[in-house]
This record gives structure tokens, sequence and C-alpha cells, in this order.
């Protein structure tokens, strides 16, 4: 036997040595019996057909975390808020619990319904969808597009507006920012604007500065010139306004208001706006609903463009629409017909203009709210809002001879949701009765009147009937409601009393008449035994009306 034919002998011989687990397969790993020749030549040769234990534990190890790690994740995402994060549950069943015991008099808040809120808390935020139905910069929005183009139908069709006379916008996040949107598509830097003045009960984002600041920023992109209530009536005066508008020559004239509680005469401003060439934009945020349910006068048949919000009469999401007219503007003096040209500018204002991707839960949200408040029963809930108004006003400002409370109401009382007091007769500013309200149980909101200097202190009180009569309350609930306001009234002025001595004989009497120092003296209101009394009163009246949560279907 030759030598060559001797060493393979010998190594077939060592090789029949491997352990069984070298002929399993290519995955296995090479027996320590080999001699290290043939481990160091058996594993150069078949390298890529093996893998070993370090490495094969490594990636059974990383399958387990990545599994680990995926359940997690599903843990997570699946649990629910009052597992996932108490604290903010809590924060957030409590606020429920505050809503339930409060009286809520803000006019611009509303309790919405339990299919908006599920909406509001669907799937569809979680989609970006920049651009319009049809032409996305995204993928995937088949569905949103659905949505959208739903919500618009509504929209004209709550109102009565025809598609070919009006669009609409259901992208806007609020109803500033709307407003804003409109400015800034059809005026350029610096050009002229008219709105209510603030004291007198317009909006800021109507264009307000002082004197001395530019308190909007509307206010420094544009040029503004408030117009405002004659003060002897309450009621807005259209010959200055008009007096104004031909001198400043406008390029658009606000018809609407924050905390003005009559009829606008939509048909007089659109008289004024046509001698100045002026655009009339109705911003109706605080009436839309009750324009919707047709029991107010609607701005459509004499506007060019409508905003709203969509949280306050209408009972909607946080959300906003801006309506503009299509077609024929008007016929020039040569009797060719001016085309508006309002759809493609505020839409580019709208995107990309001012915002990126729109909020798709609101607009599904606001979808539904438009669908609801064209049935007979959203209608009945505004009429009777209308008639608790008028209820509240009424005990408020009636004489005392006559079995009222003897307030001020400015306008001497109310078309609308809403009643603004002028407090001043009584001594006191609507900062302090605010607070006692609050304290009692009762949300209301101090606001300028006529004549105020300042926003901080103002002379009035701004309340409102919407979220109540969501509630179910009633003119005789509402009644009630007036002589929880009186009796919150009179603390207001006593602890003012007492808060202004308490400094003076300290030797603060320069301090004494802040509204700090009312605030320092009353505290929470615990040791007063007049507040804790009406709180208790109010909380177990209110208590037993239900909220939209608390209701079955």
């Amino acid at each position: 036997m030759s030598a060559l034919q001797s060493a393979t002998r010998r190594a077939n011989c060592t090789l029949r040595t491997v352990s069984t687990s070298t002929t399993v397969s290519g995955n296995a790993r090479l027996s320590t019996a080999q001699p290290a020749v043939w481990r160091k030549r058996l594993s150069a040769q078949t390298a890529p057909r093996y893998i070993s234990s370090t490495t094969r534990n490594s990636v059974s190890t990383k399958r387990s975390v990545s599994s680990l790690a995926n359940e997690g994740q599903q843990r997570i995402l699946a649990a629910h808020l009052q597992q996932a994060d108490p604290v903010m549950y809590d924060i957030i069943e409590k606020e429920k619990t505050r809503q339930k015991r409060f009286i809520n008099l803000i006019p611009s808040e509303n309790f919405t319904s339990q299919a908006v809120l599920d909406a509001l808390g669907s799937p569809m935020q979680n989609k970006y969808s920049e651009g319009y139905p049809g032409a996305r910069y995204y993928g995937g929005n088949e569905f949103i597009d659905a949505s959208e183009r739903l919500c618009q139908q509504r929209a004209l069709e709550t109102f009565g507006v025809d598609a070919k006379e009006w669009g609409v916008n259901v992208q806007a996040l609020s109803g500033a920012p709307a407003n804003l949107y409109v400015y800034s598509a059809l005026m350029g830097v610096h050009d002229r604007l008219m709105g209510l003045d603030l004291p007198h009960g317009g909006h800021l984002s109507h264009g307000y500065q002082t004197p001395t600041k530019k308190i909007s920023f509307i206010s420094k992109y544009f040029e503004t010139l408030p117009y405002r209530l004659d003060e002897s009536t309450g009621y807005i005066d259209y010959e200055k306004l008009e007096e104004m508008a031909l001198a400043y020559r406008p390029k658009i004239i606000v018809a609407g208001a924050s905390a003005y509680s009559r009829l606008i005469d939509y048909g007089r401003m659109r008289e004024i706006c046509d001698k100045v060439n002026a655009y009339l934009m109705a911003d109706m945020a605080h009436i839309s609903g009750l324009v919707a349910a047709k029991v107010m006068p609607s701005p459509f048949r004499f506007a060019d463009i409508v905003t709203t919000t969509s949280h306050k009469s209408l009972r909607g999401p946080r959300g906003a629409l801006i309506f503009y007219r299509r077609g024929v503007r008007r016929t020039n003096k040569k009797g060719e017909e001016e085309m508006y040209d309002l759809e493609n500018p505020i839409n580019m204002s709208v995107f990309p203009g001012h915002q990126g991707g729109p909020h798709n839960h609101t607009i599904a949200a606001l979808a539904v709210a438009l669908k609801q408040a064209q049935s007979p029963e959203f209608r009945a809930y505004q009429t009777q809002v209308l008639a608790n108004a008028q209820a509240l006003a009424n005990r408020l400002g009636e004489p005392k001879d006559k079995g009222g409370l003897g307030y001020s109401i400015v306008s001497g009382g109310t078309d609308n949701h809403l009643v603004l007091v002028d407090l001043k007769p009584q001594g006191v500013d609507g900062a302090r009765v605010e607070r006692i309200l609050e304290l009692v149980g009762v949300a209301a909101n101090k606001n300028t009147v006529p004549g105020d200097k300042s926003a901080l202190t103002p002379g009035g009180l701004r309340i409102g009937t919407p979220a109540m009569t969501t509630r179910g309350f009633s003119e005789e609930d509402f009644a009630r409601v007036a002589d929880i306001i009186d009796r919150a009234v009179t603390i207001a002025v006593r602890v003012n009393k007492a808060a202004k001595k308490a400094a003076e004989d300290k030797g603060e009497g320069k301090t004494a008449g802040r509204v700090k120092t009312f605030m320092n003296y009353l505290g929470n209101g615990d040791t007063d035994p007049e507040i804790v009394q009406l709180r208790s009163e109010v909380e177990d009246w209110v208590g037993t009306y239900p909220l939209p949560w608390d209701a079955k279907p």
C-alpha cells in the first residue's frame, strides 16, 4: 500500500469517528473529537453551510427580545386610558364631574353629542392628508376624501345653500384662524378691514387694537378700524358705520360679534359694502346653530363670505367652516358680469398658505354634527335656547317693582342666545362676580361693555343658554339661574367691601381696590357660609340634569 493510500485510509477512518452531530444538517456544529487539522479543513470547506451555536443563540435571543417588545408595544397600544395613564384619566374624570355639577352659562360653550365624541376619538385621526379631496399629497386617502366630501355636502345642506352658488372649506382648525385665512386670501398687507369694536361686543379676530397697542395680530398685518354701538341704545350704529366706511374705504367689513345680543342687519351692511366696493364677511360663530335651525335670520342671502366655528350653538367639535360665493358677483357699468374669485384664493390660503394636514377626526365629527343639526330635535332645541335666553334676560332686567331683579341689560334685552349684563350700577365688576359664581358652581365670563377701559376688570358679565338647554333647562330653570346670579352679585359686593377694609386696616390702602386684593381675601370661599350654602344648593340641583354621556341610547 502506497504512502498516499495509507494516509487516505487513516483519514477516512478518522472521519468515521466524527459524532453524529456532524452528519445532521449544515447547521450542526463540528465535533471536538475530530483531529485539529481536519476540523480546520472541514470548517474552511463547509463554512457557508454552518452557523455556530453562539450565532444561533444570538438569533434566537433577538427573536425572543423582538417578540417581547412587540407584545409590550401591543399592550401599550391596546390599553384604555384608565390603565395606560391613570393620572390623566383622573383629571378627565374630575373635569366630567365638574361639568356635571356646574351650571354652564358661557355662551360660546356647549355639550357635544356622544356620536361626535366617538368620531373625535376614531382612527380618522391617524391619517395625513395634505391637500383636498381628489388632490392629496399622500396615498391612502380614499375614505378620508369620502369623509371630507360628506362634510362639505352636509354643510351646504344644513344652511340651505346651493352648491352652484356656494362652496365650503371644512379644514380650518378653529374660528380665529378661519378669519385670518379669509383676510389673507382677499387682502394684501396693510389693506383695510372694519369690524365691531371689542368693548362693544366684537371679537379679537376682527382686528382689535387700543390707541396705544395692536392687541390682535390681525391689526398688525392689516389696517383696522372698528365700528361701534350707539351707546344710548346698545345697537350697532349703522349710520355711523356707513359714514366711516365711505371715508375709510375698507376691503372687507365683518358682520359678526362675540358679545352682541341683537340681530345684525345684514341687508343694511350689504348696502354699505356695495357703496365702498367691499366684501361682506359674516362671522356667525356664535349663532350658527340658530341659523341652521332657521330660528334666526341667515347671513347667506347678503354675505360674500361666511365663517363659523362648529362647537358653540352648532354643538359640534372644535373646528370651523369657511363658506364662499361662486358665480356672478355683480354687473359693472358696461353691463358686463364680474365673477367671484374666492374659491381658489381661500382654499390656497388654508392649505398650503397657513396649514399642513387637516384634522380628519374633527372633519368626520363635524359631518356627524351637521347631520344632527338637520333634525327636528335640533330645531326644537334651538327654539328652546331662544326662549330660555328671553326668560333669563326678563328675570334679570325687569324692574324690581315689576317682579324682576332690576339689572341693566346692554341693549335692553336679547334676540339670540346670550345676555350681556352691565354690573356697574351694582358697584362691582365682572371679574369679581365671575369668581364668586365659579366658587358656587356657575361658569360665566366677565366681559367688556360700552364705556369700559379694561378687559381684565370689565364692567360686564356675559351669560348664555345653549349649554344648559342641552342639559334640559327650561324657562323656569333660567329664572332660577337669574336668582343665583343675583345672590352671587350680592356676595361679591359684600366681600369686596370687606377686602378693602381689611387692606386699609393693614395700611395697604393703595392696593385695597385691586382685584388681586379681593381674590386673596376671598380664597376658595370655604370660610364664607353664604358661598358654601349656595354651592351646595347648585350642586344638588344641577346634578339631577343629565350630560350626553349619562344618557342611555
